[in-house]
């Protein structure tokens, strides 16, 4: 029996894969002079079917009422493209690279104005209070393949807003199931990113992924021009 996408990953579907078309519109030029492949219209309807087989093993971790929804439906569609890469003998390394300008270049799409607008409201304090409340409910492991993790508040000598140590990581799960351990620090290697376009400094010096015990992230605001 062919396996099926949640309802609410299939509620979203439209907007992941006209998501997934457009990274791969930005990192065509790459694929061909870092990755040296030449049948680019292949490799892309390669990534779209592994991306159909991503969709069926996204797990359900609360739909709108969790955050961490979001990072699963922006972030899984690098696992399709990592995929297809490591079995047409693209390097780790490499794979990273492109990956990282790709989701980079696509963030930068976004109007800067509200970009900044998002990074604002995740550093306010109104935020902090519902990620107190969302690192609490992930404790009780209502959904046992989502992340778990602690808000942090900051010391007298600390020189970040908050931060949040993930205990458990949805990610891992998610690679540790389907065989894709190995892809694993090039998706952390995304967060970097994801957090400076919006303003946002990021600090983490370990990773579930990279056997620590904990994700420490520490938030800061970047300093406005």
């Amino acid at each position: 029996m062919a396996e099926t996408i949640h309802p609410f990953y299939e509620e979203h579907r439209g907007a992941m894969e006209a998501a997934m078309r457009h990274r791969l519109d930005l990192a065509e030029p790459m694929l061909c002079e870092r990755a040296h492949l030449s049948d680019i219209d292949g490799i892309r309807q390669e990534v779209m079917d592994e991306f159909e087989i991503v969709l069926t093993q996204m797990p359900y971790v609360g739909g709108a009422a969790s955050r961490m929804s979001d990072f699963f439906m922006r972030l899984m569609g690098f696992m399709a493209i990592s995929r297809v890469l490591r079995r047409h003998g693209v390097s780790l390394s490499v794979i990273g690279e492109i990956e990282r300008e790709t989701y980079k270049a696509q963030l930068l799409t976004v109007p800067e104005a509200e970009r900044l607008a998002s990074g604002r409201q995740f550093m306010s304090s109104e935020n902090q209070t519902l990620l107190r409340e969302q690192a609490a409910k992930s404790r009780r492991r209502e959904f046992p393949e989502d992340f778990v993790y602690d808000f942090v508040e900051p010391g007298p000598s600390d020189n970040f807003e908050f931060g949040i140590n993930y205990t458990a990581c949805g990610i891992c799960k998610f690679a540790a199931r389907h065989g894709d351990r190995e892809i694993l620090p090039n998706i952390c290697g995304l967060d970097f990113n994801a957090y400076a376009t919006q303003g946002i400094h990021l600090e983490r010096t370990q990773t579930l992924a990279g056997g620590a015990n904990h994700c420490n992230f520490r938030f800061s605001r970047l300093p406005s021009d």
